[in-house]
């Protein structure tokens, strides 16, 4: 009788241990989860004409923007990489241009040509105006995704 009161007595113990064995054991399945759900987006940008300046990249989700960077050229290539990690999955796209005299701005003519190189995810034809998400968009929907986008030059 002695040893079921302890255990009646101990039950409540028992249980709140039982309930924090399984939180530990939820949560680290919801890590696990939402680790499976980031993915890793690899751009490596080709065609480049010259190593002067960098290569401005602008990462967006769903139309909206996401995150701007700079790019080192590689001079013995003339191409550039950046990797995007720990992205959300989804709906993305990427436009750039090269930043040849480094002033932070895509430069034009005088008749609104642009003068440096420009490039956009899925490649559009060259054209007069800016293509719109829906022509450069991508699904990341992997863990890890890589895109190529090859410069223009007018």
């Amino acid at each position: 009788m002695f040893s079921t009161i302890k255990l009646i007595a101990a039950l409540p113990l028992l249980s709140c241990a039982l309930l924090i064995s399984s939180a530990g054991r939820l949560s680290a399945q919801a890590s696990a989860t939402s680790t499976q759900s980031a993915s890793t987006l690899t751009v490596r940008v080709t065609g480049i004409r010259n190593a002067n300046g960098k290569i401005r990249l602008a990462l967006y989700r769903d139309s909206n923007f996401v995150e701007g960077r700079e790019v080192e050229i590689d001079a013995k290539t003339l191409s550039a990489t950046t990797v995007f990690a720990n992205l959300p999955r989804g709906e993305y796209s990427v436009n750039l241009f090269h930043d040849e005299n480094m002033n932070g701005k895509m430069d034009s003519n005088l008749f609104g040509m642009p003068v440096e190189g420009y490039g956009f995810s899925n490649n559009p034809a060259k054209r007069m105006g800016k293509p719109g998400f829906d022509e450069t968009n991508f699904q990341l929907n992997q863990p890890e995704c890589s895109i190529e986008i090859i410069m223009i030059y007018w």
